[in-house]
């Protein structure tokens, strides 16, 4: 890459790290030494040359370089494996429409907490303000508002510390995305190192014993006590010692879709799935006391309207951030601490009291759980058409998949079926859309948790729309370049299907436009690729195209044409519809009056 004012020639970028007697080393050497003392062993990104010499770095430790066909993939595959291995993500992405393609995921990372380091570049110092390329614009100041730290390194010396800092800010309680800008010239420059830095965790603060006293004693004086869990019940010691005090005080547990993995390692009768179950739960005896561990007020339980969470219950809520505590809800009590920590203080302290009995409030709320779920079969059952109905295919997904498997869900109507029935299953962990809602980022999230659990011999499965894969299409190239052997669920209906139902909901069935997706025969697109690819048309099909692909230890695509008319419960729900209420003369006017 030339300007003007600035060549950067290939003898400027060295496999191995340049080192001499006086500790001189290059700027993108000091990143990567920075990346190894964190214990990084994989990197995510795009190859641009602002950004070679980390790359070079990277080749040189043996980092691991997984090389995407979109920055935006780069991005979401380092949040993929922040959340499945549970450790810092790491991007890679050039100046200019490299660092713009990768926003959508900062925003995503910022608002679902996950650790992200995103390393740019720009233009080389001399060339600063002269209309060179990839420039022209702030980068840390777009970066600002949607990471917890941005910030442009201003001299090579300081790259070890402030690489440092940013994974210090990245993984710190609640844990977020962090951006860091160097430009051209310091990456590739010899540099004088400064002290070497270490980026360790900072102290994370936990609630004093009087307070874990007193959430105890809530818990034990309550007749219906529920446990709701988020993403930070995920991370740290919280999942194994949430298990001990469960197994201590045998009170249900209810999650979001983040925390999922974690009820997965419940007792069954404990790990009650997903936290839209409380819609039902609260016909059988509605909750009078309700833990919060890491769960936010939100479009999750319903923004604090009621519904799902009552005004009535004893709340008390446990985040890192003050700022979400009774954000849109009163509580009665707050704590702003690390979730872990506080989680491992109640099982410890909660060992040492005795407990009444629960077993008929737990089978109350799993009976309830059963019941939402037979109930959407029976309606699924009353819909099957010629083609296959959405519910089945889900069923026959969460049916196959284990502890032993991660499932990623992309897309409207692909995830809110597979929320059905995936809560009663017990996936590792189960990563679909967050509260930015980023249609298409699943295969990029996949390809990142496939990664991770490759380390640990797991499996990773993407279920995705049609419309949504359409998003990363190339990536299967990523897949089979890489050996990653993710298996790719395409529900395949030929339409943006929530967005289809949403304007024949409201506009009408005669007013669909710019909705239907007629063309696409994705497993051929894989095939293309290199991939396997499997088209399936039928329950059977399904099941045998899921133990094909998991035996061919390949990357795969299973092409399944499924039915676009049935309209899933939590989509009638956003239309202010109750599904369960057993009238269907409601439902069936949505469409019948337009």
């Amino acid at each position: 890459m030339k300007s003007e004012q600035f060549e950067l020639k290939p003898s400027a970028l060295p496999e191995k790290a340049i080192i001499d007697d006086a500790g001189i080393k290059r700027g993108g050497d000091l990143v990567v030494e920075q990346l190894v003392q964190a214990g990084v062993t994989a990197v995510f990104g795009l190859h641009g040359a602002h950004l070679d010499p980390i790359f070079q770095a990277c080749r040189a430790r043996g980092i691991r370089v997984i090389d995407t066909r979109h920055e935006a993939s780069a991005g979401h595959a380092a949040e993929g494996y922040a959340r499945v291995a549970k450790r810092l993500g790491v991007v890679l992405v050039t100046a200019g429409g490299g660092f713009t393609n990768a926003v959508t995921s900062m925003a995503n990372a910022l608002l679902d907490r996950t650790p992200v380091l995103y390393f740019t570049s720009s233009a080389p110092q001399p060339a600063e303000e002269t209309n060179t390329l990839q420039a022209g614009f702030d980068q840390v100041a777009v970066a600002t508002p949607i990471t917890k730290w941005a910030y442009r390194v201003a001299r090579g010396e300081n790259i070890p510390r402030i690489v440092a800092q940013a994974i210090r800010i990245a993984t710190a309680s609640p844990p977020g995305p962090v951006m860091i800008d160097i430009a051209m010239d310091l990456l590739a420059a010899p540099t004088k190192a400064s002290e070497a830095f270490g980026a360790k965790a900072p102290l994370t603060p936990t609630a004093d014993g009087a307070a874990i006293d007193q959430v105890l004693n809530l818990i034990e004086s309550a007749e219906r006590p529920l446990i709701l869990i988020g993403s930070e019940a995920a991370r740290g010691d919280a999942p194994q010692a949430l298990r001990r005090l469960i197994d201590v005080i045998g009170v249900p547990v209810l999650s979001d879709y983040s925390a999922l993995g974690v009820v997965s390692r419940l007792d069954e009768a404990n790990g009650a799935g997903l936290v839209q179950a409380l819609t039902n739960i609260r016909r059988v005896g509605a909750p009078d006391m309700i833990l919060m561990l890491g769960l936010r007020f939100g479009m999750h339980i319903r923004h604090g309207s009621g519904e799902l969470v009552p005004h009535e219950a004893t709340v008390v809520q446990v985040d890192p951030d003050a700022r979400e505590i009774g954000r849109l809800q009163q509580v009665a009590l707050g704590i702003e601490a690390d979730v872990s920590s506080v989680v491992v203080t109640l099982a410890d302290r909660a060992s040492r009291r005795s407990w009444p009995d629960r077993s008929q409030w737990r089978q109350r709320v799993t009976s309830a759980v059963q019941e939402r779920l037979d109930f959407v079969a029976a309606r699924a059952a009353s819909e099957l058409g010629d083609q296959l109905h959405p519910f089945v295919a889900s069923s026959v997904l969460a049916d196959w998949v284990d502890t032993n498997t991660t499932v990623v869900a992309d897309g409207a109507l692909t995830y809110h079926w597979l929320s059905e029935v995936i809560g009663q299953a017990r996936p590792n962990a189960f990563l679909t859309h967050g509260f930015l809602g980023t249609m298409g980022c699943g295969f990029g999230v996949a390809i990142g948790a496939a990664v991770a659990d490759a380390e640990h011999g797991r499996r990773t499965v993407l279920v995705t729309g049609d419309g949504s894969v359409g998003y990363s299409l190339a990536d299967f190239d990523t897949l089979v370049r890489h050996d990653i052997p993710l298996i790719v669920v395409v529900m395949n209906n030929r339409s943006w299907g929530a967005t289809q139902h949403f304007q024949e909901m409201t506009v009408g069935r005669d007013r669909v436009v710019a909705t239907p997706l007629n063309n696409g025969d994705y497993q051929a697109a894989a095939s293309a690729f290199g991939a396997l690819g499997i088209s399936v048309t039928d329950e059977a099909g399904l099941r045998a195209a899921l133990n094909q692909a998991a035996a061919s230890g390949r990357p795969a695509c299973l092409d399944v044409r499924v039915d676009l008319a049935p309209v899933p419960p939590e989509e009638w729900v956003m239309m202010g519809v109750d599904p369960f209420s057993g009238k269907d003369d409601q439902v069936q006017s949505i469409f019948e009056t337009k």
